[in-house]
């Protein structure tokens, strides 16, 4: 069985994709799929390289059930692209920037979260760093609903089995 492979990308990598990469993980691993998804996170810029997550993002994960105190801050690079079938941009911004570091021969997916979200109020995971406490439970309730939404797409797009959550 091939690995399907999942990175997670925002700015600064301590408060989007941490969640969404520790959400997702949370539900690969409790649909018995560890061994068939791979999941990373990453950033587009370079101003928390091997930090944790933001305090309030880790509080609210923690607050719902998920542990992302062994996550650390990376930056995205080119050879993530040689590495990763889903490149998952939290906004428009980032996407753009790693449509600029994409090979031309990429035959991966690249595209934003949300688009695997039924959700309808948001198209992109709003930045809740500079904001309150309430733009961290959005950020999160955004993430687990395209989460369920993802990991149904790549159940039904590379033979992982009818499971559910």
């Amino acid at each position: 069985m091939n690995v399907v492979s999942v990175l997670f990308v925002c700015l600064g990598n301590i408060c989007r994709s941490p969640t969404a990469h520790g959400v997702f993980q949370g539900m690969v691993d409790s649909n018995g799929l560890g061994n068939a998804i791979r999941v990373d996170s990453a950033g587009t810029g370079d101003w928390h390289i091997g930090h944790s997550p933001d305090q309030r993002t880790a509080e609210v994960a923690a607050a719902k059930g998920y542990d992302l105190s062994s996550l650390r801050a990376r930056l995205v690079t080119s050879e993530d692209f040689d590495s990763f079938d889903y490149i998952i941009a939290m906004d428009s911004a980032n996407l753009s920037d790693l449509k600029t570091m994409q090979p031309a021969d990429y035959t991966g997916h690249l595209g934003l979260f949300l688009d695997f979200s039924v959700q309808d109020s948001h198209t992109q995971v709003p930045d809740p760093y500079y904001g309150g406490e309430d733009g961290f439970e959005l950020v999160f309730n955004l993430v687990e609903e395209a989460s369920q939404g993802l990991l149904q797409h790549i159940q039904a797009n590379h033979q992982l089995g009818d499971r559910h959550f």
